[in-house]
């Protein structure tokens, strides 16, 4: 069976922990029916974990995403019991949703997968799920990889260029990050990370303990559980500087307020690793597994996302199956205060409002938004939403009639959803629901900069091409969709993802091609953020996703 992108790292690791499980064997040899040959199962098991695990779990226990095991039995409240499972959905049923999605907010895979990937991974996900192994401290350290020792970093920038406008691009289907000149618009390195990198982070500003040159380092974090630290102030050739892997599966990494470590969450093993900020070594590994918010112990309690407080010594780990956010105190890495927040799952992306005090994230599977107080560690509110919330780096804006707000696009429904945040200022409208614009489609990401008047909305989660392809454009006075944008009408692009330059006077939109392609695919569209009208694009990009611009993120520009 072919298939377009070797992950090698994982599905190395992945095979090694089937092999534990199964004497040797890289298939599962006691099954009989639905069976693969060894071949199609180890190509179904690497597809599954690109493209399937991050909402159906490594377990495939489900989690934004359906359980996906063979037979399942759920008893409610009442005592009422459910039954399920893949089996009972049979091959001809779930090649048709692999291949045309789900109103639910499931995409078609038609696009990206081959017939008889569909069809073995349909046969795969009727079988039991292989267990990866784990990973220790020890393991970690043996990946680590140094390229530029910290002594030989420039004590200025080396190609005398604004890098505080750079942006930092997620090249996801060939395990790369661009960097580009947000000024010239040229592409000055296409950087060797993990696999389908999730995020990037950047030492920032912090109220307490200001690290040196906030922006200059950044941090990447594969989907194969590699960290990367790269150095804007080097010449492009040498911006990697250092590589560590914490996991075999992971989404999200976070660099302490005074600049000293780094964090990583693993999706598997389900932990979070600290590691030193300048050397890269690993220091301090934490498992996340537990009992969650209705009383169930929990193994694959994965960590969703990780941010830094901008006003207290700590970070914020989301675990995303426990319901819980975890506020932890790096100023003793070897005694690790841990307040754990009972809130609601599956909690996935978030961002602080403008004052930096209360972090605001989805709660995918509760549709709701939470929100924790930082200064206080503790649940400060549940906002209901509709469908599947997902703001991605989130919005906050001043609306003429609730004050200051926030907002999140849905998975699940084609709606921004509009909440007060100001507790201080209008406690009236503080975590209340201010309005609701209708899109025309399910999306991924929200975005705007205290400079503009408009709110971006893309519809990347809509079944229909042509939809997917465009963004909406909502006025900040009225709520309003002021303008429809087709990106692109190219066969098998989307429309994703959204950032602002360093002034906020252009919006920077990817031109994502969902195939996996080893060819430059894709571009970012570039607009003029008052007309809306393009004005140029980047090319010789390979399917651009996620962008970060230097100064909006390292001075926490929402």
């Amino acid at each position: 069976m072919s298939h377009g992108l070797t992950f090698s790292a994982s599905a190395r690791a992945l095979t090694a922990g089937v092999a534990l499980m199964v004497g040797g064997l890289a298939s599962p040899a006691v099954a009989e029916e639905p069976t693969l040959s060894e071949e199609a199962f180890e190509a179904s098991k690497q597809v599954y974990f690109e493209r399937c695990a991050g909402c159906h779990g490594v377990l495939r226990k489900g989690a934004t995403g359906k359980n996906l095991l063979p037979e399942w039995k759920k008893t409610a409240a009442d005592g009422t019991v459910t039954e399920g499972g893949t089996l009972k959905l049979g091959q001809e049923r779930l090649e048709k949703i692999i291949s045309w999605g789900t109103e639910g907010g499931m995409n078609n895979f038609s696009d990206v997968m081959t017939e008889e990937q569909i069809r073995d991974m349909a046969t795969y996900i009727m079988m039991e799920p292989p267990k990866p192994p784990e990973m220790s401290l020890e393991q970690m350290m043996e990946t680590r990889k140094v390229y530029v020792e910290p002594e030989d970093y420039p004590t200025e920038p080396l190609h005398g260029r604004n890098w505080e406008n750079f942006f930092v691009v997620i090249e996801r289907d060939v395990g790369k990050v661009a960097v580009v000149d947000g000024d010239t618009k040229e592409v000055l390195a296409h950087i060797p990370t993990g696999y389908a990198v999730h995020v990037l982070k950047a030492s920032e500003h912090h109220k307490l303990e200001e690290p040196e040159n906030p922006g200059r380092f950044w941090y990447t974090m594969g989907r194969d559980g590699k960290m990367t630290k790269i150095d804007l102030w080097q010449n492009p050739e040498n911006m990697l500087v250092a590589e560590v892997k914490i996991a075999y599966d992971a989404r999200d990494v976070a660099v302490s307020g005074d600049g000293k470590y780094v964090i990583g969450g693993g999706y598997w093993p389900p932990h979070f690793a600290i590691v030193d900020a300048v050397t890269m070594e690993p220091k301090k590994v934490v498992s996340t597994r537990g009992v969650n918010v209705d009383g169930n112990y929990v193994e694959e309690a994965r960590v969703a996302a990780i941010y830094t407080t901008p006003n207290e010594p700590t970070w914020i780990v989301a675990v995303k199956e426990l319901g819980q956010l975890w506020q932890v105190d790096y100023t003793d890495i070897d005694n690790l205060g841990i307040t754990k927040i009972d809130s609601a799952k599956f909690l996935h992306d978030g961002f602080f409002d403008p004052t930096g005090r209360y972090f605001q994230i989805a709660a995918n599977a509760s549709n709701a938004m939470v929100v924790v107080d930082s200064k206080t560690h503790k649940l400060e509110a549940i906002i209901d939403t509709d469908a599947l919330p997902h703001p991605g780096p989130g919005a906050n804006w001043v609306d003429p009639n609730c004050g200051p707000v926030a907002g999140t696009t849905h998975l699940g429904v084609g709606l921004v959803t509009v909440w007060g945040n100001d507790p201080e200022g209008h406690p009236d409208n503080a975590w209340k629901i201010c309005y609701e614009t209708e899109t025309d489609g399910a999306g991924l990401f929200i975005r705007t900069h205290p400079t503009s008047d408009y709110i971006w909305a893309d519809q990347t989660k809509h079944p229909e091409p042509e939809v997917q392809q465009s963004v909406q454009v909502i006025s900040k006075e009225t709520g309003e969709i002021v303008k429809t944008i087709q990106i692109t009408e190219e066969e098998g692009n989307a429309a994703v993802h959204f950032e602002f330059n360093q002034d906020g006077t252009e919006v920077w939109v990817s031109k994502w091609n969902r195939s996996t392609s080893l060819e430059p695919n894709g571009e970012i569209v570039i607009f003029d953020a008052k007309t809306l009208e393009e004005i140029g694009r980047v090319k010789g990009l390979y399917a651009p996703t996620g962008k970060f611009n230097v100064y909006n993120r390292s001075n926490h520009v929402t």
